[in-house]
């Protein structure tokens, strides 16, 4: 009877992983185009993401400790990840206490209402800059002009590479090197393809994600945009230009691959990354507003559950 093995339940599979070092390192990974904000637009990056992650964490804290009556989990590193996601996600003028309502939407309705981290079926970060977009247009869409080294005139605003192509207006487009480069309107964390790619990779290499998502947004924005390209090249942006724009490189390495709300087998995360990349095309292209990575995600987000019971593994033996 001493030689009895005793088996204990799932999962069997041992790591040193854990939820505070993953967050800790999307935190990592995103520092690099963190430092090229500061770099174009100063001061304003810093507060904004202060105010963001301060008011994520203490937000979350609170509704733990008071009103879920539960040992707060603000140590384990998400609501910091929410916090600075979503200040990437704002224009670098925005108004301060709009950032705090962004935050209290962010933790307050589209994560803890569901359970907190683990439960929530939206990005938190994405449903905020959502409804910021929707309650305070002007506000985020009054982009600042990037200014090298410290900051911007709050005076000075113009449209953003996808502003430009939606409108019509006449206005000199950026360069690919400034769109790589960060040297272009719009929200100031996702400005820089290149510090942005240099944090993916660092996630790819820590395994925090998988190649599945970003690979197939981005492939299947590439396409579909060079399709219509071919078609009429003088309507059509060709398909490089949408890929850098616009927060398509954000969204699809840092946002789109949130665990908690993107699929689990390869084979969904494929799928639910061509679909992300499909109604980005569809609304860029075609809808009233000039981007659609938001949109297209949190779309995305709601399949979750049809996406995994249609790729589910099979059980074994079977």
């Amino acid at each position: 009877m001493n030689r009895l093995l005793n088996v204990s339940g799932s999962p069997h599979v041992h790591s040193d992983e854990s939820v505070q070092k993953i967050m800790w390192s999307v935190v990592i990974a995103l520092m690099p185009a963190f430092l090229v904000s500061i770099f174009y637009f100063g001061l304003p990056v810093i507060i904004l993401t202060l105010v963001s992650v301060g008011c994520c964490v203490l937000f979350e804290y609170l509704i733990q400790r008071f009103i879920m009556k539960v040992k707060p989990t603000i140590s384990d590193g998400s609501a910091v990840v929410t916090g600075v996601l979503l200040a990437f996600n704002v224009p670098a003028n925005l108004p301060i206490w709009m950032m705090v309502v962004g935050a209290i939407v962010a933790i307050g309705i589209a994560k803890m209402p569901f359970g907190g981290l683990g439960h929530n079926p939206f990005n938190p970060a994405l449903v905020a800059r959502v409804f910021l977009l929707i309650a305070f247009p002007v506000a985020m869409t009054s982009w600042p002009v990037p200014t090298p080294i410290w900051g911007f005139t709050d005076a000075i605003t113009g449209p953003t590479p996808l502003g430009i192509l939606k409108e019509g207006a006449n206005v000199e487009m950026p360069t690919y090197m400034n769109m790589l480069v960060g040297q272009m309107g719009g929200s100031f964390g996702e400005v820089s393809a290149i510090a942005l790619l240099i944090g993916a990779i660092f996630l790819l290499i820590r395994k925090v994600i998988t190649w599945h998502i970003p690979v197939s947004f981005i492939l299947t924005v590439f396409v579909f945009a060079g399709i219509f390209w071919l078609i009429d090249p003088t309507q059509y942006a060709n398909p490089f230009f949408h890929v850098l724009a616009g927060g398509l490189i954000l969204g699809a390495c840092f946002m789109a691959t949130d665990m908690v709300t993107s699929p689990m087998t390869p084979w969904g995360m494929i799928v639910f990354g061509c679909g992300c990349g499909l109604f980005t095309i569809i609304i860029r292209m075609f809808g009233a507003y000039p981007e659609g990575v938001s949109f297209s995600i949190l779309i995305m987000n709601a399949l979750v559950p049809l996406i995994n019971r249609a790729f589910k593994p099979k059980t074994y033996a079977k």
